[in-house]
């Protein structure tokens, strides 16, 4: 007599910033964890990291809400999971940028949004699109021998650069460098991990910086890394 395998649970938690198309973002992804074995509860806020019974059994958070809030309890509840072995992983202000007033946050994903140098001022009219630039993104030699990353080589985006501060804790598997321009007010170019993951007690956290909306994230090196990052993350 055979059993089914049981299915493993993605928890995708997703709200903040109408401009990082949550919904629409997150909606890209959940068929794909579907494809591969999870069932999917959506959650518009993080008030469901407080419910540590259930988080208990939560292998996969996929988060995309950005600028938003966090509580104590459902923030401690975020870190007991992920350290008892939850995978969190998410991209761009979706996780990066998720919750600037909890420094632990900051703490437990090892990267902060800081910001998107945009176009030359003269270019720019009042649009998300002031901040779409040419970027290269370069893979790392670490790259190459990593599950996320093997068989991606350097590629080019035209959106938001993301400029990151972050600890060296973090596992870099690709980076992207800010040029200095005529009209910045930097000396010299600055160099800021692209795509990082994490170990965090028993758990696993994956980070892309691109991902700045759909059409970012329908491009075939960044949705691969992405999909190859939520299965990589999960327990």
């Amino acid at each position: 007599m055979t059993h089914a395998a049981t299915p493993k649970t993605a928890l995708v938690v997703r709200g903040g910033w109408e401009g990082h198309q949550p919904v629409e973002a997150t909606e890209l992804f959940i068929p794909f964890l579907a494809d591969n074995g999870y069932e999917v509860r959506v959650e518009e806020s993080p008030k469901i990291y407080a419910d540590a019974g259930y988080m208990a059994g939560v292998d996969l958070v996929m988060q995309c809400n950005t600028m938003n809030t966090i509580e104590a309890d459902e923030f401690n509840g975020l870190r007991a999971a992920i350290e008892a072995g939850t995978g969190l992983a998410g991209w761009h202000g979706g996780i990066a940028d998720s919750y600037r007033n909890h420094a632990d946050y900051l703490h437990l994903i090892g990267g902060q949004f800081a910001c998107h140098p945009g176009k030359h001022p003269d270019e720019r009219i009042g649009e998300q699109s002031d901040n779409y630039v040419p970027y290269t993104v370069n893979m790392l030699p670490a790259a190459a021998r990593h599950p996320i990353t093997e068989g991606i080589s350097d590629f080019e985006l035209v959106t938001e650069q993301y400029w990151v501060l972050t600890d060296d804790y973090i596992d870099v598997l690709a980076t992207t460098t800010q040029a200095v321009r005529e009209w910045d007010p930097w000396h010299r170019p600055v160099t800021s991990p692209a795509v990082w993951t994490r170990q965090w007690g028993n758990g696993r956290i994956f980070v892309s910086t691109p991902g700045h909306h759909v059409d970012t994230l329908t491009v075939p090196n960044v949705r691969t890394i992405i999909e190859r990052g939520l299965l990589w993350a999960s327990r």
